[in-house]
């Protein structure tokens, strides 16, 4: 199973970050990375760069509407993410819990679809999972 781990944080959290050097963070974020590697459940992770610098597109309206960053509250960012593959629930929250964050951060741990969570006989699902078939040889339904 493929859980995705989301990073988010409050504010006190940013100030703890902002507070300690930055190669203290990459060490203790690389040690982590490391360990998960070397598990071999680490299927993706990246840092994301500040709200500031991204947008939201709002569907509420007829025509989309585009909004530069920052938006919502700090708890709302989403700051980071790893995908795990993983044999259950329980492991994803073993991982979750060994992420090097302080006081105001929390992981969000969902489970990540799969193609057989959908209905077989859709034609979308059919054509993805052909799509992804030719393109990943070990691609798996």
């Amino acid at each position: 199973m493929k859980y995705m781990l989301i990073m988010r944080g409050t504010d006190e959290a940013y100030d703890a970050y902002k507070a300690m050097p930055f190669e203290e963070v990459i060490a203790a974020m690389g040690r982590y990375n490391e360990e998960l590697i070397k598990a071999g459940v680490l299927l993706a992770g990246e840092g994301l760069t500040d709200a500031s610098e991204g947008f939201v597109v709002d569907f509420a309206s007829e025509t989309p509407l585009v909004t530069d960053g920052p938006y919502g509250e700090t708890k709302e960012l989403f700051n980071g993410f790893w995908i795990l593959e993983v044999s259950s629930k329980e492991e994803a929250a073993e991982w979750a819990k060994k992420v090097p964050l302080g006081p105001g951060s929390f992981i969000e741990v969902r489970r990540v679809t799969e193609m057989s969570d959908f209905p077989q006989d859709n034609e979308f699902v059919q054509r993805e999972a052909e799509f992804r078939a030719a393109n990943d040889p070990t691609f798996k339904l």
